[in-house]
């Protein structure tokens, strides 16, 4: 009889992706969703495509079920709100006007006053920085980084 010697290191976990996602942050990984950008999980290796794939065709297989409701990912990033527009502090639910005594104040969208808002965090949109098939000032270079070479005519 073989004896093997007990395994060295943690047990495994029996919430391997919670485990994983509470120890973040992790980019794309915002209260409670993954967004995996479809341009960089289409430029993965084969292998993991291959893998992905088989996980993701099992993931909807087993919720098609559930009455999904459409997602819309907007790319966003964090702002101070002293720092953004009119524009922007309106797409995000807030104003900002002056009051008597000559001072900015900002107020959510009810008319709460924001007490501290240079300390007042906000997610506002923003251009997407992920490369896209479209948009793509790399697009002629190889994984390794040298450009791909170009053929005069």
């Amino acid at each position: 009889m073989t004896m093997y010697p007990p395994p060295v290191g943690r047990p495994a976990s029996a919430t391997p992706v919670h485990d994983y996602l509470a120890a973040g942050p992790h980019p794309g990984v915002p209260d409670g969703y993954v967004v995996m950008p479809a341009q960089l999980v289409a430029s993965m290796p084969l292998p993991w495509q291959q893998a992905m794939v088989q996980i993701l065709a099992e993931f909807h297989q087993a919720f098609a079920h559930l009455d999904w409701p459409e997602y819309r990912v907007v790319p966003s990033r964090r702002e101070r709100l002293v720092n953004l527009d009119e524009e922007q502090l309106a797409e995000v639910g807030y104003l900002v006007e002056m009051d008597a005594e000559g001072e900015l104040v900002y107020r959510e969208r009810g008319g709460k006053r924001i007490e501290n808002p240079e300390e007042t965090e906000v997610l506002v949109s923003c251009s997407d920085p992920i490369p896209s098939q479209f948009r793509n000032a790399t697009e002629d270079t190889p994984p390794r980084g040298f450009p791909a070479q170009q053929s005069w005519r």
